[in-house]
C-alpha cells in the first residue's frame, strides 16, 4: 500500500487495542478485505474525540484508513448496525475468539469467509445462543480458512468414507485414521462426531465434547506452546 493510498468504508471489527503515547491508541482491527490491520487512533483517547466511544470490541465497525506503513493511521470510524454488548460467559467468550484471531492470522491477508464467520458468531454471542456450538463452529472456520486443511469425512490414508461407529485417531496433516487394535487408552474420537462436525450438527453432546477436545488439540499444535490468557481465564472463572 503506498502512502497516499486511502481505504473508505471498509466493514470491521476491533480485535485489541492499547495506549500510545498520551492521547491515541493503536488498534489491531480485523477488516473484510484486507484482513488484519494495525490502526492509529490519533486523539481517541481525549474526552471529546469522535472516536471515543466508537472504538469497541465485537461492534460492527466502518472504517477508513490511510498510509503505507505497518502502522496505518484511522481517519474515521462509526457503527455498523446495532449488536448487543457481550456481556459475563459470552464477553469471555468473544475475548477467547479475538486472541485466537490475534495469534493465528497474519497481518493484512485477507479473509472474507472468515470475517463472515466471525461476524457470525459474534452476533450469535450476541444474541444469547448456546456458546459451545458457537465456539466450535468458529474454530473449525479458523482453521479450516488458515489453510491447514481439517479433513473430517475420510479416512487420512486410504480415502474411504469414515464409518460412523468406529473410532478414529486425528493425526495432524494426515486426518482421521482407524484407532489400531492393541493400542490401549488413546484420545479417540467417533466417526460419528467427525462427520457431524463436517455437516455443521454439533446437537448431539457427545459431538460436542468430543469436537472441543481435538480442536483443542488442533489449535494449540497450530499455535506452537503460546498461552491463551482468554482460556487460563474462563477456566479459573469456571471453577469459582
Amino acid at each position: 500500500m503506498s502512502q497516499k493510498q486511502r481505504v473508505d468504508g471498509q466493514p470491521g471489527f476491533v480485535l485489541h487495542s492499547h495506549p500510545w503515547r498520551e492521547t491515541s491508541l493503536i488498534v489491531e482491527v480485523f477488516s473484510r478485505d484486507h484482513g488484519r490491520v494495525a490502526l492509529v487512533a490519533k486523539g481517541a483517547r481525549r474526552p471529546m474525540s469522535a472516536l471515543r466511544g466508537v472504538i469497541m470490541a465485537f461492534q460492527p465497525l466502518l472504517l477508513d484508513w490511510s498510509g503505507g506503513g505497518e502502522v496505518k493511521t484511522l481517519v474515521r470510524a462509526e457503527r455498523s448496525g446495532g449488536q448487543p454488548l457481550l456481556v459475563g460467559r459470552a464477553l469471555m467468550c468473544g475475548y477467547y475468539l479475538n486472541e485466537l484471531m490475534v495469534r493465528l492470522t497474519a497481518r493484512e491477508d485477507p479473509h472474507p469467509v472468515l470475517f463472515d464467520a466471525y461476524a457470525r458468531a459474534i452476533a450469535c454471542l450476541g444474541r444469547g445462543e448456546p456458546q459451545e456450538p458457537i465456539l466450535r463452529r468458529f474454530e473449525l472456520a479458523l482453521l479450516r480458512e488458515l489453510g491447514y486443511g481439517i479433513g473430517l469425512a475420510a479416512d487420512g490414508d486410504s480415502g474411504a468414507p469414515l464409518d460412523p461407529r468406529a473410532d478414529y485417531l486425528y493425526i495432524i496433516e494426515r486426518g482421521p485414521v482407524p484407532v489400531p487394535e492393541g493400542t490401549g487408552d488413546v484420545a479417540a474420537t467417533s466417526g460419528q462426531t467427525l462427520l457431524d462436525m463436517e455437516h455443521d450438527d454439533f446437537s448431539r453432546p457427545e459431538t460436542l465434547a468430543q469436537s472441543k477436545a481435538l480442536l483443542r488439540m488442533l489449535i494449540n499444535h497450530y499455535l506452537g506452546g503460546q498461552t491463551l490468557q482468554s482460556r487460563r481465564v474462563l477456566k479459573e472463572l469456571l471453577e469459582l
